[in-house]
């Protein structure tokens, strides 16, 4: 990963994601393993779930509550939905509850969506600010309302792909803190203007940490009792589950990066790809190739050719439908990307942008 990655740090020159891969193979995971029975006997007194897990339909979290069911746990669902579901995301989501998972999907107000999802585009360069603070709130209010104690998030992103890790303790337990700066970095009853009242914005604003600590609720991180890859959450999906990948007339690969596994379930998720290399001067391609050589599975060589080839590559598949959800012609889209652009990573030569610093 580059230094451009938010919130990133190196140590000796490698990022703390390559450190981390290394420390990981160290870990007592029979111990682990142990350590999560424990906590789970806290939902046992619930006479219907014993722990929630936040769940986008895709194979990361799919992988986790068919593992949770085969474990004897049972697990609810918490969908707060994608912005623009895809076909092949769908389709997914349909066969986890034929697995025997219990679903609740929330369908959020789509005016609101929409009108945050324009404004977060242009203010941002990030159409989905309000997807990662209801995919962070609605689990919580979700358990709140339901009195269910146990929260089993996936990964400690700041550890597993490189970020700012608070402390130790972050990796096991969930951080209110580090969630509302790191990954929604804002409060979000200041939306609350230009038409959307704050009581539209209950689905993305976080529970009280009153209400969350009086029923006694905790939040975990799967990944700190499990080896997280998510390479081997995909095959699990597949094997497990039937899970399909991206595949139609423009072949059988996502925009911007050489898999058709990861991201595949909101078609929007392109246009935040784009933007992520256009502000920071990598993409999906990237992102993807560097988890997938700190878990063993390319070499850099291999990793780096692929990045060359598809990093940062124009949205082909969904374009019709992001257009359509943003209210935006192709015009203003494009003209939005440039906006972002940020010009101590790129020039311009003969008319055309390129990296100051491109990947070597």
């Amino acid at each position: 990963m580059p230094s451009s990655r938010p919130r990133i740090v190196f140590r000796d020159g490698i990022c703390n994601a390559c450190h981390w891969a290394v420390e990981k193979k160290e870990i007592d995971w029979d111990a682990r393993a142990r350590e999560f029975t424990e906590v789970m006997a806290r939902g046992k007194h619930h006479p219907a779930y014993d722990c929630i897990v936040p769940f986008s339909g895709g194979k990361d979290s799919a992988s986790i509550v068919i593992r949770l069911r085969d474990m004897g746990y049972r697990s609810l669902a918490v969908c707060y939905g994608q912005l623009v579901w895809t076909d092949v995301g769908r389709r997914n989501l349909e066969r986890v509850a034929a697995a025997g998972i219990d679903i609740l999907y929330w369908r959020v107000d789509q005016r609101t969506s929409r009108l945050l999802a324009r404004r977060f585009f242009i203010e941002r360069g990030h159409p989905k600010q309000h997807y990662d603070a209801a995919v962070n709130a609605v689990p919580l209010i979700t358990a709140v309302n339901f009195n269910i104690p146990l929260v089993i998030y996936a990964e400690h992103g700041e550890t597993e792909y490189g970020g700012l890790v608070l402390d130790e303790s972050s990796r096991r337990t969930r951080n209110l803190a580090e969630v509302l700066e790191h990954q929604v970095g804002d409060d979000a009853r200041n939306w609350a203007v230009d038409g959307i009242s704050e009581r539209e914005l209950y689905p993305y604003i976080y529970p009280d940490g009153g209400s969350v600590a009086e029923l006694g609720i905790r939040a975990f991180y799967f990944s700190y009792f499990f080896p997280w890859d998510i390479y081997r959450n995909a095959q699990y999906a597949r094997e497990k589950l039937g899970f399909e990948g991206v595949n139609d007339e423009f072949g059988n690969r996502s925009d911007g990066t050489f898999e058709n596994w990861d991201s595949i379930d909101d078609a929007i998720d392109c246009a935040d790809y784009l933007l992520m290399h256009t502000k920071f001067g990598f993409g999906r391609a990237t992102r993807m190739a560097s988890r997938l050589i700190q878990n063993g599975h390319l070499t850099r060589g291999e990793g780096l050719e692929l990045v060359r080839k598809y990093d940062g590559e124009y949205p082909r598949r969904y374009l019709p439908q992001i257009l359509d959800y943003l209210g935006m012609s192709k015009e203003e889209f494009d003209a939005t990307i440039d906006l972002h652009r940020n010009q101590e990573i790129w020039y311009k030569e003969d008319d055309e942008w390129k990296l100051r610093y491109p990947p070597k």
